[in-house]
């Protein structure tokens, strides 16, 4: 059913339900862990990574740089290029954003010019803040389209990128920052990034900085988060293991939090990962779901009567806002969804959509400015129990489809147009959803 499932999508209300799911990789590591191996100097495994259509579109974008890359029994083995990339490659990365921004910046590395491009979302997803910061570096890159966004030209300097120092203000994606560390250990003189406003996702960035020294990087972290300095240390070769992804077990453990009696477990997650989205587990805490957080596991336990919305500042984990602005249909009371400026550059611009399809379902959706950000104010519908059918829009984005089929599990009637879409990054989602249905529990 994951690969062709029906369009549109009926989403039927569960039942009570107790059930155990391990969510497929995390997309955030696997794209860091392909870059990283790539450039280190010998071979690694990247064991239980994600396979989806994001993460293959930065293999496609490493072998179009030269990069030896093969199936290896439950992973991917990657002779690494010691950051030696083949230039002349033209790479077609679709709507990925991940794989367009780090291999931007991973171009400069290549021996010859790389032109890099996308479709026509990422023709209007913003590039132009991490290309400055290149070109400062000694790039030089070009804009074949609409400046700002791809497609572009990168040429590196002869002899490569020398490192140095930058400043650089708040940015509209953490990836950018992401992008430049990850090859500051292959210039010769090492790079510091000094930040020098609010730090976007910075969850994000910890993430990087994590796998980075998994990976032989050093990395100093000063004045208080705001300063990295990268030393110029080549990458080793690992075997590594990829997490399951937080950002999709949100979904599973908000279906249960919105379910009487419902307990959803996630395996392989919990206090020790190093994705920032395992937070998400507090928020619905501090919602008034039973929750127990251990070191590689979260368990859910459904209290719906008790829900009561809240006021959250989601920036550090932006995917999981979008799961909760689904849970806050069902919470008493007003929930405010805050850091959210970063949701209008994504697969889609997902306030916008958020604030549409949140009003079909009979909640209040508004939109304010919050200083330098933007924030979302739900107000939950006065009824999800006789609503008539809606047809949620997905606007080719997977985590509409993923945080609306989560509204159609707490209320009838809710039907996702396009449910394919979430192959971007979870392509069994459909078919783990069923499990919780086939993990009802028996009436006593």
């Amino acid at each position: 059913m994951s690969v062709n499932p029906p369009d549109p999508y009926p989403v039927e209300p569960l039942d009570p339900f107790r059930a155990s799911i391990t969510p497929p990789g995390s997309k955030s590591l696997t794209n860091r862990a392909l870059l990283l191996a790539s450039l280190a100097d010998g071979v690694s495994t990247i064991r239980r990574p994600l396979v989806a259509d994001d993460t293959q579109r930065m293999i496609d974008g490493l072998i179009g740089l030269g990069v030896r890359i093969t199936p290896d029994d439950d992973g991917i083995r990657i002779v690494g290029s010691t950051g030696r990339f083949t230039g002349g490659a033209a790479l077609r990365l679709g709507n990925a954003g991940t794989a367009t921004r780090f291999l931007t910046a991973a171009a400069c590395l290549a021996s010859g010019p790389v032109t890099i491009d996308g479709d026509a979302r990422m023709r209007e997803r913003p590039i132009g803040q991490l290309v400055d910061q290149l070109r400062s570096l000694g790039a030089q890159i070009n804009y074949l389209g609409q400046d700002g966004c791809p497609p572009l030209t990168i040429t590196g300097p002869e002899g490569g990128l020398p490192g140095g120092s930058l400043t650089i203000a708040t940015t509209l994606s953490s990836q950018f920052i992401s992008a430049l560390l990850q090859i500051g250990p292959l210039c010769p003189r090492g790079l510091t990034v000094d930040l020098t406003g609010p730090i976007t996702s910075a969850g994000y960035l910890d993430m990087t900085i994590a796998l980075m020294r998994r990976f032989g990087a050093q990395v100093h972290v000063e004045h208080s988060g705001a300063r990295f300095v990268v030393e110029p240390v080549p990458y080793t070769a690992r075997d590594d293991t990829v997490e399951p992804d937080a950002s999709s077990a949100t979904y599973f453990l908000a279906a249960a939090a919105i379910t009487p009696g419902a307990v959803c477990t996630i395996e392989g997650i919990g206090k020790g990962s190093l994705q920032g989205d395992v937070g998400f587990a507090d928020v619905l805490a501090r919602m008034g779901a039973d929750l127990v957080f251990g070191q590689d596991f979260i368990t859910v336990t459904g209290r719906p009567e008790s829900l009561a919305g809240i006021d959250v500042n989601m920036a550090i984990m932006p995917d999981a806002a979008m799961t909760l602005a689904a849970v806050a249909c069902f919470a008493r009371g007003e929930t405010v969804i805050r850091g959210l400026r970063t949701l209008r550059v994504k697969e889609t611009d997902r306030l916008a959509a958020l604030a549409t399809e949140l009003t079909k379902v009979g909640a209040k959706a508004t939109i304010e400015a919050d200083d330098d950000d933007e924030l979302l104010v739900i107000e939950p519908p006065t009824d999800v129990t006789t609503l008539e059918e809606v047809v949620i829009e997905t606007y080719n984005d997977h985590r509409m489809a993923m945080s609306f089929a989560v509204v159609g599990l707490g209320r009838p009637g809710i039907v996702i147009h396009d449910p394919s879409c979430v192959s971007k990054t979870y392509p069994t989602f459909w078919d783990d959803l069923a499990l919780l249905r086939a993990s009802a529990i028996p009436p006593s």
